[in-house]
């Protein structure tokens, strides 16, 4: 049987979900859970295979969004981390009218590196896809490492990630197989162009997975959006600075209002 672990908290009027990114599950937020929860209704969901959300397969990036927002408020701000920000951005192309506001986490569009386009470079994403079958839990490990890589705080905050991902039960090999297909294929540079949703986009300036060169171009691609680059946070910047993720966030949202 298959069923989505959603837990709701905090106050506010407005509703807040926040995504995890791959591999992890709602764990990730634990340390800005009471900050946003004294301001937003938070919505803690772990995504489709992954932690306490059982008993589904490899899904499509389309499967994923759809499952998720058939659970969710009829209408939310949607904050996505890095695989997270890709569920929450297809579901504002998808569902607009679901969609009050979206908040992209060391997050692209379009993760794999182009011609033109920085990113991951494939055949780095296709090692990890082959090595999942040969080492399943040191791949996981090392995919993590790569995410606090040059930050001040980067063993700690690894250390932490671990530890969030065995807390809960580990995702199946095809699940996690599934989602870097995702980062690997996705490209929704052109769909974002022409939506009208409010998005703030948070980066950190020592990422490793999303580079800092994506920032600029995105910039040009959606004027309607809005950046911010943490300078010396990495691919968690709500891991490694709470404190000035949180306040990002909410300076941000009531300038919305």
């Amino acid at each position: 049987m298959s069923d989505l672990w959603w837990q709701t908290k905090g106050e506010g009027n407005n509703d807040l979900v926040l995504l995890h990114g791959w591999g992890l599950n709602a764990g990730v937020w634990h340390n800005i859970e009471a900050e946003l929860g004294s301001h937003f209704r938070l919505h803690l969901v772990d995504l489709p295979g992954y932690g306490r959300s059982k008993g589904f397969g490899s899904l499509t990036l389309e499967q994923m969004a759809d499952i998720v927002l058939a659970k969710a408020p009829e209408r939310a701000i949607w904050l996505g981390w890095s695989l997270g920000g890709l569920v929450a951005s297809q579901i504002a192309l998808a569902r607009p009218e679901r969609v009050k506001a979206l908040v992209t986490v060391a997050s692209s569009p379009c993760f794999t590196a182009a011609e033109g386009w920085p990113g991951i470079k494939p055949d780095v994403l296709a090692g990890f896809q082959r090595q999942l079958s040969e080492d399943f839990q040191r791949t996981v490990e090392r995919f993590l490492a790569l995410q606090t890589l040059g930050t001040e705080t980067a063993r700690q905050d690894a250390r932490l990630l671990k530890s969030i991902v065995l807390e809960q039960p580990m995702p199946d090999v095809d699940v996690l197989n599934g989602g870097l297909e995702i980062l690997r294929t996705a490209d929704l540079r052109a769909g974002l162009a022409e939506s009208v949703v409010p998005h703030l986009r948070l980066y950190g300036r020592l990422d490793g997975l999303v580079p800092r060169k994506v920032v600029p171009l995105l910039d040009v691609l959606w004027p309607h959006s809005s950046s911010l680059i943490f300078d010396k946070a990495a691919h968690a910047p709500f891991i490694s600075h709470p404190a000035e993720f949180c306040q990002a966030v909410l300076e941000w949202e009531q300038r919305l209002t």
